[in-house]
């Protein structure tokens, strides 16, 4: 228990901590709300990831789980009042058990087999979807390179799969992956913040559209459209650096 504490303290200076909640509670400062999710995001993570293995093998998945978990500490957050002296971190680990425990009630069968993962990709690909009056050609290129560059995001796209070839990059593919990676690196540390707080919270921590639009008080409709400028962006980069 003292170490879990500890570990707490460590994550969230309470300093830090009581600054953000009161500038969000007393001065509106609506950017405090997404540091402070940012903070606690691998407690919930980490609260998910132990109810998992509690889980029977054909429950939900472990990425439908981290968002029932994002969902408890997004409520957690909203509902939290500092003046009552409950440590966060103690109230929020209710909430999210709770959110848990209930999204997994609430999904059937069917449910659980369209994933976190599938609902991620449809997201992305309804997002990077241009209108009827475009030159399709351009719309599926478009659409191509944005996943493309979602799946570097993600890291996956170092993952070959077991088909017989030898999945380590040579000398100069492996210069070429660090200098890809580090153009996007720069390229997100320029985007408008809101396009990098949707790109950090959905590529790093696989925090869905719909909670991103919760986290920041916009329509997912309007998420979807600020991840699909952010991917614009990043694409017009590597065009760039590729020329």
């Amino acid at each position: 228990m003292m170490r879990r504490v500890g570990f707490d303290l460590l994550l969230v200076p309470p300093r830090v901590e009581a600054s953000l909640w009161r500038r969000l509670l007393y001065e509106n400062e609506k950017r405090c709300r997404e540091q402070i999710f940012t903070r606690y995001r691998l407690l919930a993570r980490a609260i998910a990831r132990r109810q998992h293995g509690r889980r029977p093998k054909h429950g939900a998945d472990l990425g439908d789980m981290e968002q029932f978990a994002y969902e408890g500490l997004l409520q957690a957050i909203d509902r939290y009042d500092p003046l009552r002296g409950i440590p966060f971190g103690a109230y929020a680990r209710r909430r999210i058990v709770g959110s848990i425990a209930d999204g997994s009630a609430r999904m059937s069968e069917s449910d659980a087999t369209f994933s976190q993962r599938r609902r991620a990709e449809t997201d992305r690909v309804r997002s990077l979807r241009r209108g009827e009056e475009d030159d399709p050609v351009a719309a599926l290129a478009a659409l191509v390179s944005g996943l493309a560059i979602g799946l570097m995001l993600e890291g996956s796209a170092l993952v070959v799969g077991a088909d017989g070839i030898d999945p380590r990059p040579n000398a100069y593919q492996s210069l070429e992956w660090r200098e890809l990676h580090a153009l996007l690196a720069g390229g997100i540390a320029e985007l408008p913040e809101r396009e990098a707080v949707i790109i950090r919270q959905h590529y790093e921590a696989g925090v869905s559209f719909a909670q991103i639009a919760d986290l920041l008080n916009l329509s997912k409709g309007r998420v979807s459209q600020l991840h699909a400028a952010a991917l614009g962006r990043l694409r017009r980069r590597l065009h760039g650096y590729r020329r």
